[in-house]
């Protein structure tokens, strides 16, 4: 993926995948992309399947950038299986918190109201009906927006413009030994592929006519051709279309008795089966059961059996990359692979006929429950980082073993285990409102006590109180309560203490955590709970007018988080910290521990809620520094945030009252005009701007409004 900072009204410029270097053809069908997107709302891009749809919307889009200069943004929808996941995953594609109780269509449609951009849906056919409500939705809200999706079938939305993608032109019968056979595009499309096969590979007139013949008999589908260009590696040019032509004559014939678009693709992708080994079939089979991309360890764990052996495996993987039937991605240690969904979908029908498809599911689902508990048992240590990014590399995965396990009448227990022990990645990670959503259904679907229903309930109590949904969290806090589990006490009584700081009842939340006995050896909840307590108890402190000891417990709390490498309570430590040492009337420190507390969670950036707090905290700071210009904006850049989350200052009444009065005293510098013009700015920065602006980060061109 490419992304960029925009300069045009300083928007960020989305996030689109590089255009190819040496994209071929659909020159007329790229001129009226371009056109149509000027004027109207809807263009769908329509095709058979492997007729590059995908590519040639990339592509409009890249010629298209200039304009929109709010940005560019593509959302790849063949992972996505559950339509209740639509916005979700646009929101994540447009890096919008799904982390509030609004309606997330409703806060998409805000964050694109004033916004002249493109947003591409890529693959919508499964999700058709989702995807129509959405994009209707969303075009009424924002006027200067653009939707360009692909799919089999059009989205059946009023004011939509079709637009059908047709086969590569090929050479006519009897075309195939003309010079002119090599200008089709269908052919030049082959030819740079095989000559990704077979370096220098060329078309000449020994062997126009098989490849003018290859090109018509897969009638010009681009993964068809992309599909038969490695197989030169062993079979000469004219041996491929042979055998083409043989498969057609037996396998291939439609109405009319020619190909069909559809049995050319499928009879494309079933020759490249048969001319694989038996492990190579068997391993495509297996590997189709992945949703998303995996790597070399999940297949082995996976996919091994009979004749896959862990020591077979690797080179069977090698031999499916150069056949292209798998696609390589990154590089040493990061390479991944994934499959097209024409070429998944026909490895899970050969699964299906093996029989197998039970087993591998279930083998995939205990895969991804291993990982889950591994990363719930190591989350607290010196690995977030690397445990959020592995996460976030199989997070398709994820969903597709949770539909399995919540689709499955025995499969509960394991639903609940598996969203429990990713408490982490929905919490801290920016992903509440799905996390909420698998927990909910899972807490549904499985109401026996025991360890995992607890997990499950503490991840969805915390959860709620990001979200400010109290009644919720209380629903949470009673569950752990009637548990009989050893963790379940503590889990109740923190969920329950974190309750009461946000009603402002302060001093019965300490009564209750000093009551806690907590053993962090025992990891988990436990762990979490005996590092977060000090800063719940630290916020308490503050929140009663107790500065010296709230900066004490943070201080420790901050110190017991760093012996452990744990940097998200060191944040958090750091954030309430600044605020005990602006009540002692120390802004200069608040300014540096409220950016220690930012730049500990940048990499871990979606945790937009925490974000705004911080923002929030930073303004009061500066403000007592005396850079009422830089406070004002960092009060915008913050609101633009609990805008989005739709309950400023989680519904803490101090903080909010702190903030209030920070206005105040930022119009009775500035004047309402110098404050509004400041403020304003901040609501208008990017992401990366209001980071940078937190951060310290001064241009010419805001130094002026700091005085």
């Amino acid at each position: 993926m490419s992304g960029s900072t925009g300069t045009g009204g300083g928007r960020r410029q989305g996030d689109l995948p590089r255009g190819l270097s040496d994209f071929v053809g659909r020159t007329a069908e790229l001129a009226e992309l371009v056109k149509l997107l000027d004027v109207v709302p809807l263009v769908t891009l329509t095709g058979v399947g492997g007729v590059g749809k995908t590519r040639t919307a990339v592509e409009a889009a890249h010629r298209a950038a200039d304009r929109f200069p709010d940005g560019t943004w593509m959302v790849e929808l063949s992972e996505l299986r559950d339509p209740e996941l639509l916005p979700h995953t646009v929101a994540g594609a447009l890096d919008v918190g799904d982390q509030s109780t609004r309606p997330l269509p409703d806060v998409l449609a805000d964050f694109l109201a004033d916004r002249r951009c493109l947003l591409i849906l890529d693959t919508c056919e499964h999700l058709a009906r989702a995807c129509a409500a959405l994009v209707t939705e969303l075009l009424d809200a924002a006027p200067g927006l653009r939707v360009l999706s692909t799919g089999r079938q059009p989205l059946d939305v009023p004011g939509e413009h079709v637009v059908t993608l047709a086969p590569l032109p090929v050479p006519a019968e009897g075309e195939e030994a003309g010079a002119g056979a090599a200008d089709y595009d269908a052919v030049r499309l082959f030819t740079a592929r095989a000559r990704h096969a077979v370096p220098g590979f060329a078309v000449d007139a020994s062997n126009r006519a098989a490849v003018a013949r290859l090109c018509r008999r897969l009638d010009g589908l681009p993964l068809a051709l992309e599909l038969a260009a490695p197989w030169l590696r062993v079979l000469p040019v004219e041996a491929v279309a042979d055998r083409l032509d043989d498969r057609f004559q037996l396998l291939a014939r439609g109405p009319g008795g020619e190909p069909g678009r559809h049995v050319t693709l499928r009879t494309a992708i079933g020759w490249s089966h048969e001319l694989c080994g038996p492990a190579e079939r068997l391993l495509w089979a297996r590997a189709s059961v992945f949703a998303g991309a995996f790597d070399r360890r999940a297949v082995l764990e996976v996919c091994s059996g009979g004749p896959l052996t862990p020591l077979r495996i690797p080179a069977v993987l090698d031999r499916l990359v150069h056949t292209s039937i798998l696609l390589e991605e990154g590089e040493g240690a990061r390479v991944r692979y994934r499959m097209l969904d024409t070429v998944r979908e026909y490895g899970a029908r050969w699964l299906r006929e093996l029989g197998e498809t039970g087993e591998l599911e279930r083998r995939h689902r205990d895969f991804l429950l291993a990982e889950a508990r591994r990363a719930y048992s190591c989350w607290m240590g010196g690995r977030q980082i690397e445990w959020y990014e592995r996460v976030l590399a199989v997070h398709a995965d994820v969903r597709a073993a949770l539909e399995h396990c919540l689709g499955d009448p025995a499969g509960g227990e394991d639903a609940l285990d598996l969203a429990g022990a990713l408490w982490f990645f929905w919490y801290v990670c920016g992903f509440q409102r799905e996390g909420r959503h698998y927990l909910e259904r899972a807490l549904a679907a499985h109401t026996k006590p025991g360890p995992p229903r607890t997990r499950a309930a503490w991840a969805r109590g915390l959860i709620t109180l990001s979200q400010g949904d109290l009644g919720a969290s209380a629903e949470c806090v009673e569950i752990c309560r009637t548990a009989t589990d050893p963790v379940a006490r503590t889990a109740a009584a923190f969920l329950e203490a974190s309750e009461l700081t946000l009603r402002s009842e302060n001093a019965a939340a300490l009564a209750i955590l000093g009551d806690l006995e907590l053993d962090p050896r025992r990891g988990g909840v436990e762990e979490a709970v005996w590092l977060l307590e000090r800063g719940v108890r630290a916020f308490a402190h503050v929140q009663l007018g107790s500065p010296a000891e709230a900066a004490a417990l943070a201080k420790e709390s901050r110190v017991r988080s760093a012996e452990r490498g744990e940097r998200c309570l060191q944040a958090w430590a750091d954030y309430v910290q600044a605020l005990a040492e602006l009540a002692l009337g120390r802004p200069g420190a608040a300014v540096a521990h409220g950016r220690s507390a930012l730049e500990r969670k940048l990499p871990l950036h979606r945790d937009t809620w925490f974000m705004a707090l911080c923002l929030d905290v930073l303004a009061l700071a500066t403000a007592g520094t005396g850079e009422a210009g830089r406070a004002a904006r960092l009060l915008g850049v913050g609101e633009r945030i609990w805008r989005t989350h739709g309950l400023a200052q989680l519904g803490a009444p101090e903080l909010a009252a702190a903030r209030e009065a920070c206005e105040r005293g930022l119009r009775a510098v500035l004047g309402d005009a110098g404050f509004e013009s400041a403020h304003s700015a901040g609501l208008r920065a990017t992401h990366e701007q209001g980071i940078a602006l937190a951060l310290g980060e001064t241009t010419a061109s805001t130094a002026d409004q700091d005085r």
